[in-house]
């Protein structure tokens, strides 16, 4: 059973109809009175419940408006209360807002078992499910999926879809492999180093943190002796993806410098490592598995590391390469 507060029926009737959905076993309820709703479950006894959304559902028992930290608070108990003693799975859908956390004070969160964010950027066609609470199981998968015409749809592999498009010999751009969750996925970084018309150098970072950019730029020009004290540098995970992990750290460094020293990296190298203000190369964490990607993916080379190859049990067909500081990493791309 869909109930639906936000829209009447004629509107999820058009939306139907364009996703060409017509099961028997799907039934439809237009209203925000609980006690209908609550009325509707005990008649019909479905299976699976989604409420859309729990800001727009009120009872008559509150005073407050819908919406309201009472009015959730109540609508969330007496749902909870009827879906467990009638043992139905149901779905509970919240606004968020332009931070991206779920309007309102968190009582809605604390009161369900599990809560999934449904991740993407407007002007992008990717979404990532993640679950931030889980009282029956692990918080550190993730689902990903592509908007289309008809619906989203599953990314099975999203590593050859995020890499697909980059084209050979291009300078400043860069393969990492990430983890979101326990998932590995690699992503294509790309890096412009320009020179800059003002006096103030800019730096822009779109997926990653700004800071880190920033950080990592002044690691550079220490470590390695770049003057991009008069570059602008901009940085963007290709996708339209967020990542907020060190392990991108040596890929953002060395697509820095290859666009700096116009120097391409080859296609078929990988990169994973979170570098220190010294310029060393710091073991990251699930090696194995990020490793196992790049080699699934069919890359002749990857950069890790040196504290992480050390404990890699398994032999790989391919070339892994150890790495101790950024210096090693930028002779042996011929970056240096």
């Amino acid at each position: 059973m869909y109930v639906s507060g936000e829209e009447s029926a004629e509107q999820i009737k058009l939306r139907a109809d364009r996703l060409n959905i017509n099961n028997e076993n799907l039934l439809f309820l237009s209203e925000t009175d609980i006690d209908n709703v609550e009325n509707a479950l005990e008649s019909h006894a479905p299976d699976f419940v989604i409420i859309d959304s729990v800001q727009t559902m009120y009872s008559e028992e509150i005073t407050s408006a819908p919406g309201s930290v009472s009015q959730v608070r109540e609508i969330t108990a007496r749902v909870m209360k009827m879906c467990k003693q009638k043992q139905i799975t149901t779905i509970i859908i919240g606004h968020v807002t332009k931070d991206g956390n779920i309007a309102g004070p968190r009582v809605l969160e604390h009161m369900v078992d599990t809560v999934l964010y449904l991740e993407g950027e407007r002007y992008f066609s990717y979404r990532i499910l993640r679950g931030v609470k889980n009282r029956f199981g692990s918080t550190n998968e993730i689902g990903m999926f592509e908007m289309q015409s008809e619906g989203l749809a599953e990314i099975t592999d999203p590593s050859s879809v995020l890499i697909s498009e980059r084209e050979a010999g291009t300078t400043g751009s860069a393969i990492v492999a990430s983890l979101e969750g326990t998932r590995p996925i690699l992503l294509e970084l790309q890096a412009l180093s320009t020179p800059t018309v003002f006096g103030l150098p800019r730096r822009t970072a779109n997926g990653i943190d700004y800071n880190r950019l920033v950080l990592l730029i002044a690691v550079l020009e220490k470590r390695a002796g770049m003057n991009l004290g008069s570059q602008d540098v901009y940085l963007n995970i290709v996708g339209g993806l967020k990542v907020n992990e060190p392990a991108l750290d040596l890929g953002i460094i060395l697509a820095v410098a290859s666009s700096f020293k116009n120097i391409s990296i080859p296609e078929n190298i990988a990169m994973i490592g979170e570098v220190g203000l010294t310029g060393e190369v710091r073991g990251v964490n699930m090696i194995e598995k990020r490793v196992k990607e790049v080699e699934k993916l069919g890359y002749k080379t990857v950069l890790i590391p040196e504290s992480n190859k050390k404990h890699l049990k398994e032999n790989y067909k391919f070339d892994i390469i150890g790495i101790k500081n950024v210096i090693d990493a930028l002779k042996f791309l011929n970056l240096k």
